[in-house]
């Protein structure tokens, strides 16, 4: 048994809190399932040291063992635009009204 004063709120209390906040504001996790800032601490501190990734890792292996999981993969860039802001500079680039900083004047 560790030392200390025992946990306030139940981890399964603050995950299903964490599975709540889907979709909503940390504010706003029903305080059945605790403080949302207790919450929020746990989900933090969890993604940190990598605890959700492990976890996940280990769901997808399981499920990839029991052949839940199909990994075929199609991808498909046929219709792959860049924005038109994207292909650079314009012509007009180098004159003294369309560099950075502002506009030139010579009077």
């Amino acid at each position: 048994m560790k030392a200390g004063r025992p946990p306030v709120w139940p981890r399964r209390q603050l995950i299903d809190g964490i599975r709540f906040r889907t979709g909503v504001p940390w504010r706003d996790v029903p305080v059945e399932y605790g403080p949302w800032g207790r919450i929020y601490d746990m989900f933090r501190r969890w993604q940190r040291n990598g605890t959700w990734h492990r976890i996940l890792t280990h769901l997808q292996s399981l499920a990839d063992a029991g052949g839940a999981i199909v990994w075929d993969l199609s991808v498909d860039s046929t219709v792959c635009r860049a924005h038109q802001h994207a292909a650079g500079p314009g012509s007009r680039a180098t004159c003294g009204r369309n560099r950075l900083g502002g506009v030139h004047r010579t009077w």
